[in-house]
Parts: C-alpha cells; structure tokens; sequence
C-alpha cells in the first residue's frame, strides 16, 4: 500500500471515529497557501482541527509523536485562515490528534488525543 493510500485509509477511519464519538465532520483535507487541514469538526460549540497521523508501524516512533512544534504553529496558522475564510465570529477551538497504526495483518489501531495543542 502506498504512503497515500495509507493516509487516506488513516483519514477515513478517524473521520468515522470522530463521529462515533458525537463529532460532526465540517470539512476534509482544506486547503490553502500555507497547507492543508486534515479534517474540521464541531463537538457541540467547538471547533474542532484535527490532525491525522498514521503509521504502518512505531519503529520510528508512535503517529502523534510525528506532529513536531513546527507542525502545531503551522496547524494554528490554518486554523486562523480557515476560519478567516468563513468570516467566523469569535468561537472556541480545540485541536486533537488522531493517530493510527496500521500493522499489516492486525486490526487498526486508532488513538484520538483531544486538545493536545
């Protein structure tokens, strides 16, 4: 499976498990000059940004260990364009990391870490 596949199979799994969990889906993979959102959600009255991660293994390390500091701002900054670009009034935000791990003949494993940002 290539790298993309890998990540749009990763996305798909933490879309429906943000929803399981009560999460409405707002958007997937926006786009601007500065990146990309991976998914956007509401829980109840916030807004929600998630980053997906997701891994074949953990030999170099667990998915979420992968969004460095660096990513965070860029995550942050992405978030302001996002909501920048809906006129958006003043809302609260949250921004969760949803890590996968998808071993070859084992089930996924999903991990959401809410608010780790």
């Amino acid at each position: 499976m290539s790298n993309s596949d890998l990540g749009a199979r990763g996305e798909a799994l933490a879309a429906l498990r943000l929803v399981d969990s009560g999460m409405e889906i707002v958007e997937k993979n926006w786009r601007c000059r500065y990146g990309e959102l991976d998914i956007v959600a509401r829980d109840g009255e916030v807004f929600v940004f998630v980053e997906v991660k997701t891994r074949s293994g953990t030999g170099y390390g667990t998915p979420a260990e992968s969004v460095t500091y660096a990513k965070q701002q860029r995550i942050r900054k992405l978030a302001l364009a996002w909501l920048e670009d809906r006129d958006s009034p003043w809302v609260r935000l949250r921004f969760d990391v949803v890590g996968i791990v998808m071993a070859r003949g084992a089930d996924p494993v999903v991990t959401h870490l809410r608010g780790v940002f």
